[in-house]
């Protein structure tokens, strides 16, 4: 099955989740390490009752999510470069989380949530990959390009 991804920056939750629909998605897996938003209705619990509340089941992974030290580094370097060696090699050590995240999106189709609304710039990106393959090609759903006084949120 294909992996979905989408970033929520820009979105109102209304908007959010009407992608989620027009993209018939079944299962939302959030991968931020800290399922925590400024951003109304992104917070964890306000999040999967949202979800679940438009028929969607809601889970959360924080094995893959991007360490706090690898986001600060990036935050204080913007060094994406390292940034992404540092989480592939973080990623790497995740199998068990990353082999379950495989049975679920062969059972559902399912989306991954972090941040981000540029997927180019997301560990979302690196997460998909790790359990891409022939057949679980990856479809990042496009959301509006954030405002320049968006907030930073990194996953």
């Amino acid at each position: 099955m294909t992996i979905y991804t989408i970033g929520y920056e820009g979105l109102a939750l209304g908007q959010f989740l009407e992608l989620l629909k027009a993209n018939a998605i079944e299962q939302l897996v959030d991968i931020r390490e800290a399922p925590i938003s400024r951003k109304a209705g992104f917070a964890k619990a306000a999040l999967a009752e949202a979800v679940e509340r438009a028929g969607i089941r809601y889970s959360h992974v924080r094995a893959l999510g991007c360490p706090k030290p690898i986001r600060d580094r990036y935050k204080q370097t913007g060094d994406w470069g390292r940034y992404t060696r540092d989480f592939n090699i973080y990623l790497a050590a995740q199998e068990t989380a990353l082999q379950q995240l495989r049975s679920t999106v062969d059972s559902a189709r399912t989306c991954l949530l972090c941040y981000e609304a540029d997927y180019h710039r997301c560990h979302r990106a690196f997460v998909a990959a790790a359990i891409a393959g022939p057949l679980r090609p990856i479809r990042h759903i496009p959301v509006k390009p954030p405002s320049p006084q968006g907030e930073l949120e990194l996953g």
